[in-house]
């Protein structure tokens, strides 16, 4: 299914032609860029310094009509499954880097009273230090990137590197790490977006393009002390398989194949009718993949579905498992699950962007993980179960993540300059990184700045952590901690 580009016309007319190569007059061409330029991107990036300061970048707005953290954890549970929402709340009472991961839309909120640029891209939306990990690409080799994309959406670079910074301080803390090295590790990775957004800026375009995060990426970034980390990490994952999420979680069935069993709360066995409609919702959900993948599929039968509850943010959403099977029994596992509206949808206005057009959720948490991975999931696809939109993926597709809150203190820093780089890369996909380049400078002042920002952001998510537990412990909201 394709999408239409939208392409403003800029420079010389399509009417008038344009030089080519060989001297020719060729029209111009819609989705291309105008030759020759009129001005350079570099050159407005820069220009926008004038506008908004690289150093206003650290303001916080106190905001007295901010809403508080129980009424703000509230609302971001509406439309939740009811029973579900307080292991949420006791998932984001356990630390404050853990409310940070459930709060993104409280951020949005804050972060659409700061500055911006007014540079747009597709931002990740929730890009905090632990949203970053390994999975498999369909040859086997495992890359490092962004892997969640729930709240995805085109809005202002600065948002998700605030969020990471923010949370790098956050996950320091947790990790015992002095002051000192918290601030470091957000100026960091503030530092290496911007380092890598100029490397990228002077690459010809197609290498920039297919730059992929491998293990070059710890010597651009000089995350030396990672390597270990990185390689535990990357041996976990490898095994982290659909086979192997079979042979704990299903059991064999006496006319043939197999199911899930029971292990509440996290899987759990639906009713035939639930079943059926996820079961259903496959077929359209096919359509939505290149046809090329559709052999694969197709030599999969669909043997059971049932319910497993997800991560700290999108617990309380509709979340299925599917069994496959080959007809050597040999398991494939997909994960159908609820797309909701991105949190960040209603603050866009305020920071001067429009509010998407979204023709379906899934669609746009899939298309927008594709713009922003060099490498995606081939079974990357969106449907729709009992009128709700979802998207389809591979379930345990080799996936590793790194605890940024277990790191030893020498280690957080390291993992913040990779975390910054990764960012860099996946923003420069759907904007000019030569504009964001230009922006963001060769000195030091933007890292300082979002470092200041991240310190502050940080102290105010310690303060709505407090008041989450003591709403929890007033009764004010329900929490099922240790889930």
């Amino acid at each position: 299914m394709g999408e239409a580009v939208a392409v403003t016309e800029t420079g010389v007319g399509a009417d008038r032609g344009v030089a080519g190569a060989a001297g020719r007059r060729l029209p111009r061409v819609r989705g291309f860029a105008a030759w020759p330029a009129e001005s350079t991107a570099k050159q407005e990036g820069k220009a926008l310094r004038q506008s908004v300061s690289r150093g206003a970048h650290r303001l916080l707005d106190p905001d007295a009509g901010r809403p508080g953290a129980v009424s703000a954890v509230e609302e971001s549970n509406a439309g939740r499954i009811p029973e579900l929402t307080p292991i949420r709340v006791g998932r984001m009472a356990a630390t404050p880097f853990a409310f940070l991961r459930g709060s993104a839309g409280l951020m949005a909120h804050d972060l659409a009273r700061t500055p911006v640029t007014g540079i747009g891209t597709q931002i990740c939306g929730d890009a905090h230090a632990a949203n970053f990990g390994l999975y498999g690409d369909a040859r086997g080799d495992l890359v490092i990137d962004l892997n969640d994309f729930d709240e995805t959406v085109h809005g202002p670079w600065e948002w998700d590197l605030k969020r990471l910074a923010a949370s790098l301080v956050l996950a320091g803390r947790e990790a015992g790490a002095d002051e000192d090295t918290c601030r470091a590790a957000a100026r960091d990775a503030a530092g290496a977006y911007r380092r890598t957004m100029r490397l990228l800026a002077k690459l010809p375009v197609l290498d920039a393009w297919n730059a992929i995060a491998d293990e070059e990426l710890v010597s651009h970034t000089d995350a030396h002390d990672l390597l270990g980390t990185l390689q535990r990490v990357s041996e976990k994952a490898r095994a982290n398989t659909s086979g192997r999420f079979a042979a704990k979680s299903t059991e064999a069935v006496a006319d043939g194949g197999r199911r899930f069993v029971d292990a509440p709360p996290v899987l759990r066995r639906i009713p035939d009718a639930e079943a059926a409609a996820v079961a259903a919702s496959l077929e359209p959900y096919v359509h939505t993949l290149s046809e090329d993948r559709h052999p694969l599929l197709a030599r999969h039968a669909v043997h059971d579905v049932a319910f497993r509850v997800v991560g700290t943010g999108s617990v309380g959403t509709r979340s299925y498992v599917v069994l496959l099977l080959d007809h050597r029994e040999q398991p494939l596992v997909l994960q159908v699950k609820e797309a909701r509206p991105s949190a960040l949808v209603p603050h866009l206005v305020t920071a001067g962007f429009a509010t998407p057009d979204t023709e379906h959720e899934g669609r746009r948490v899939v298309l927008g993980q594709k713009r922003m991975q060099v490498v995606s999931d081939i079974l990357l696809g969106w449907t729709t179960v009992d009128g709700r939109p979802f998207q389809v993926r591979q379930f345990r597709n080799r996936k590793g993540s790194v605890d940024p809150a277990a790191l030893a203190a020498d280690q957080v820093d390291d993992y913040g300059r990779m975390t910054g780089a990764l960012l860099a890369r996946a923003h420069s996909h759907s904007a000019d990184p030569r504009l964001i380049a230009g922006y963001c400078g060769k000195n030091e002042e933007l890292d300082e700045a979002m470092a200041d920002f991240a310190v502050a952001y940080a102290d105010r998510t310690e303060a709505d952590h407090v008041e989450l537990v003591a709403g929890i412990r007033a009764g004010r909201i329900a929490a099922e901690p240790g889930v």
